[in-house]
């Protein structure tokens, strides 16, 4: 299917949808170094600018829209978060997406706080519009290492089918690929140790790409970024603290003497070893930290490709 994709950062989940078979027609983020990353790792054809300046009846048309409008008004990590920051906001630019480029299916991923920021009424509006628009829509809470990813990472996966297609063309979450229940009958989940065992040290690294280390000392204690990373279970959530002015928080290796490079913190997100990213050390951590891991983003693309063909 032909892809439109919004708030594109470096391109996990068009990376993944790509990789099952689709194409993506139109990209676009406001992070100059996101932009480098996609340009230099999947597309040239990013444009990078704010989407509220961009003439719309410009875009190619599509099949399917995409993107993870930006989240830090909603993270459960943002203490002081509100129905008015203006960051939630953005959402009713991918809205604006839908009206005017009437794809068959969009496809849109969020932070868990969504779900109760405003006690309700910020889901309930985002739903209502939507519909309002002319799609159904369900909303999925998942843990990505359901999917295949060596990380706990909880997101809210939108996804919309246009009404006028019919229940057979309905678009679905991807089936569970891992569990950490046995009853379930499923590979369990990958832990952190099983995904990252590969990388030699940093000081060993070689010409390995973005292997290096945030020096932010560690110090254990009950407290996001500083917990103990166990080796026999997934990551932690790989994290996007900061929005440029700040830094980033990395999570802790397990072996307990440094923080996660950049280069392991992309193969949490299932990145390609060989993916680069553009930027200084805490733009990677955040792009990566910003990313749907690619893993996901391929499920999601291997069941567009299912409705394809189905036609």
């Amino acid at each position: 299917m032909r892809v439109i994709s919004m708030f594109s950062g470096a391109g996990g989940l068009d990376l993944g949808l790509v990789q099952a078979g689709n194409e993506v027609v139109w990209a676009n983020d406001i992070d100059k170094d996101a932009v480098e990353t996609y340009r230099s790792n999947i597309s040239q054809d990013i444009l990078l600018g704010d989407i509220s300046t961009i003439d719309f009846d410009s875009i190619p048309d599509g099949d399917v829209v995409v993107g993870g409008f930006p989240c830090q008004g909603f993270s459960l990590a943002n203490m002081r978060r509100s129905v008015d920051d203006e960051r939630n906001l953005l959402y009713k630019y991918f809205l604006k997406m839908l009206v005017a480029k009437r794809p068959r299916y969009f496809i849109a991923e969020n932070v868990r706080g969504i779900l109760n920021i405003g006690g309700g009424t910020v889901l309930e509006q985002i739903l209502s519009d939507f519909q309002d628009a002319g799609y159904f829509v369900s909303v999925n809470k998942i843990n990505m290492a359901d999917y295949g990813v060596p990380q706990k990472r909880i997101r809210v996966v939108f996804l919309g089918t246009r009404k006028d297609l019919g229940s057979e063309s309905v678009l679905s979450i991807p089936a569970k690929t891992h569990s950490d229940d046995p009853k379930d009958k499923l590979p369990g989940w990958i832990s952190i140790q099983q995904a990252l065992e590969h990388f030699p040290e940093p000081s060993e690294s070689g010409d390995i790409p973005n292997h290096v280390a945030s020096s932010y000392k560690l110090s254990f204690r009950n407290f996001t970024g500083h917990r103990p990373t166990d080796p026999a279970k997934p990551s932690p959530t790989i994290l996007a603290r900061g929005n440029g002015k700040g830094g980033v928080v990395a999570i802790p290796h397990y072996n307990g003497k440094r923080r996660l490079t950049v280069r392991e913190s992309a193969c949490v997100q299932t990145f390609p070893d060989d993916f680069v990213f553009s930027g200084k050390l805490n733009s990677c951590y955040r792009q990566i930290g910003n990313a749907v891991p690619v893993a996901f983003g391929r499920l999601l693309g291997d069941e567009l490709i299912k409705i394809e063909d189905r036609k």
